[in-house]
């Protein structure tokens, strides 16, 4: 292919195994889940071109991706890894909170622990 030429959008997102299947593909644009250089696509037949970037929000996240070249078939992932760039922010990571929360005595709800030795004073471990 020569680079003036175009392809559909749905068949590029199925050849760069963005999807599993080129329907998949299509639903995303008519969804408005995908836009090409910042504009929203509602039609899968949208050409791309080298050069142009897509944003496509898909389960959860957003990946960016340039178009770095058009195939001519989806070859295996090997493959579709140089028709594109991926330009994707690094997903936000939060520290996990502390498992142990320190609380005043007295304050809340006891612990276990804390229950175990209220039982012992109250003579209920007999």
């Amino acid at each position: 292919m020569n680079e003036t030429d175009r392809l559909r959008i749905d068949k590029w997102l199925w050849f760069a195994r963005v999807v599993k299947t080129r329907s998949a593909a299509a639903k995303l644009c008519e969804d408005g889940s995908v836009r090409l250089n910042g504009a929203k696509v509602e039609q899968a037949h949208k050409p791309v071109r080298p050069g142009d970037v897509l944003t496509v929000a898909l389960a959860g996240r957003v990946k960016v991706l340039k178009v770095v070249a058009l195939a001519e078939r989806r070859g295996p992932y090997s493959e579709a890894q140089h028709i594109y760039e991926d330009l994707s922010p690094e997903p936000l990571r939060f520290d996990p909170p502390s498992p142990i929360v320190e609380r005043d005595p007295g304050s809340g709800r006891p612990t276990k622990a804390e229950r175990r030795e209220t039982d012992r004073l109250k003579g209920w471990d007999d």
